[in-house]
């Protein structure tokens, strides 16, 4: 029998894919395949594993694609915080946020810089419409009651804190990490006018910064006529234009850019907030990890006292998982999505100072057919999840073989296999009539042959740590 140290287990009804729907992704009508659970409660720790198997959460929806059905493949994603380095693009996003902040500048033709997502993932549209006809009715308290009950009677006692309460759904659903990466300038080359060519009886044109190096140099030839100018010539070297500098500092980090100092007359006032939200994660304290806990997060941006954004991450214990963000669109010219996933690193690197184990950004998918998904890649260094071993792959090793298939097996050992695969089902925890027991006992009081293949595909999918933790609820 499995233990469940300081709250209550996690408890899911899981839902076999049984057909195609439309693809948010593609729009196929019938390409696009899941499996899925609906989470009535779950700990952070089922919640990271459930992820470093392929599965994503939509609110209280657990879902995992089948990927080698599925018309667009969609790998977990995730970034290495302490390695991260921003691209030039990452830095012109955080400088137009300053610029705007200090003076109010507003970047010309910038007003497209990120389409506006919507904040339910077309993906598992159709699975929530699955939902529905299943017509879930099910008191998440009294079931929480319920499965208190079962472990009352069976003895188990609490060893480090107090159970939590089951929290109720959440009002919004979505799996976006960002809108996109901001547009880049357009260069429009104008055919030059015809003409006769250079005019050789003129000196040949040069340009301003040239003229002004120019003249550095004459002035620095009549301060020092003799001296540095003539031991670079000695060595064969053209004159320099300016004294030798002392080696650049090192390159600012991410966090410089970000919490740049404004002065006193800035433009625009800028605040964060961030506070614990209902979602199907119980909110637990870590032993020694981050000051605000494990859980399910709201982050609001208010610009001049209006909120011009929300996001929600789950922080749990071995990473920080982006699960949506919205947005104003009037203010889509600061590139919102990409400004919030540079603070969400950010962030990361900070808890991890709190707790070493959390060290890594999660994404959500990444597809490689879809620019809406492709663009989280550049964020490097991240990996890629093996669909069939579930080990972590640098990107660079994968983007070659996306090239070629849409579907690809990461790991290059083709003896490697699922360490975490289901090897014993009758140990998987079914919570039925108010009663714990193992599978291997469930399955005896049972008949319809459909229901064990369906528990059988749950523990394959989920794997074998999490299926002897969480209960699968069976009416």
């Amino acid at each position: 029998m499995a233990f469940w140290a300081g709250g209550s287990p996690s408890i899911v009804d899981y839902f076999p894919s049984e057909d195609f729907y439309r693809c948010g992704y593609c729009k196929n009508e019938s390409g696009s395949r899941s499996n899925g659970m609906w989470a009535h409660s779950m700990t952070v720790q089922d919640y990271q594993d459930l992820i470093d198997r392929g599965w994503r959460r939509s609110g209280k929806y657990v879902y995992k694609p089948v990927m080698n059905q599925t018309c667009c493949p969609q790998y977990t994603i995730r970034c290495r915080p302490l390695q991260f380095q921003p691209s030039k693009s990452h830095k012109k996003v955080l400088k137009k946020m300053l610029k705007f902040l200090a003076k109010g500048e507003v970047p010309k033709g910038s007003c497209e810089d990120e389409p506006m997502d919507s904040t339910m993932d077309d993906a598992v549209a159709g699975d929530f419409a699955l939902i529905n006809k299943l017509d879930i009715q099910c008191d998440l308290k009294t079931l929480s009651d319920d499965v208190k009950e079962s472990l009352e009677s069976e003895g188990k006692n609490s060893k480090k804190e107090e159970p939590h309460e089951l929290l109720q759904s959440q009002d919004f659903v979505g799996e976006r990490l960002g809108s996109g990466e901001p547009s880049h300038s357009v260069k429009v080359h104008t055919v030059p006018k015809p003409g006769k060519g250079a005019d050789l009886s003129k000196p040949p044109c040069r340009k301003a910064k040239e003229i002004r190096k120019e003249r550095k140099r004459l002035k620095l030839m009549q301060q020092n006529p003799a001296g540095e100018l003539e031991g670079f010539q000695a060595q064969g070297h053209p004159p320099s234009l300016f004294p030798p500098k002392a080696k650049s500092n090192q390159p600012k980090s991410l966090e410089d850019l970000i919490f740049e100092s404004l002065p006193e007359n800035a433009s625009h006032k800028l605040e964060f907030t961030r506070f614990l939200c209902s979602s199907p994660l119980e909110a637990e304290t870590p032993p020694n990890g981050p000051d605000c806990g494990y859980g399910s997060f709201h982050q609001q941006y208010w610009l001049d006292g209006k909120i011009i954004a929300v996001g929600v991450i789950d922080i749990l214990p071995n990473c920080v998982s982006s699960v949506y963000l919205y947005y104003d669109p009037d203010y889509s010219f600061l590139s919102l999505g990409v400004y919030s996933a540079l603070r969400e690193i950010a962030f990361t690197r900070q808890l991890h100072e709190k707790s070493s184990q959390l060290s890594y950004y999660y994404m959500g998918f990444y597809i490689h057919s879809c620019p809406k998904m492709k663009y989280k890649g550049q964020y490097r260094p991240s990996d890629l999840l093996c669909p069939e071993t579930y080990v972590w792959v640098p990107i660079e090793q994968c983007l070659p073989s996306l090239e070629n298939s849409k579907y690809c097996r990461f790991n290059q050992d083709p003896e490697a296999v699922d360490e975490d695969r289901s090897t014993e089902p009758d140990r998987l925890q079914v919570f039925h009539k108010r009663a714990i027991m193992p599978y291997g006992d469930y399955k005896k009081q049972q008949k319809d042959p459909s229901e064990e293949a369906a528990v059988l595909q749950y523990a394959s999918l989920v794997g074998q740590k999490c299926s002897e933790r969480m209960l699968l609820f069976r009416n």
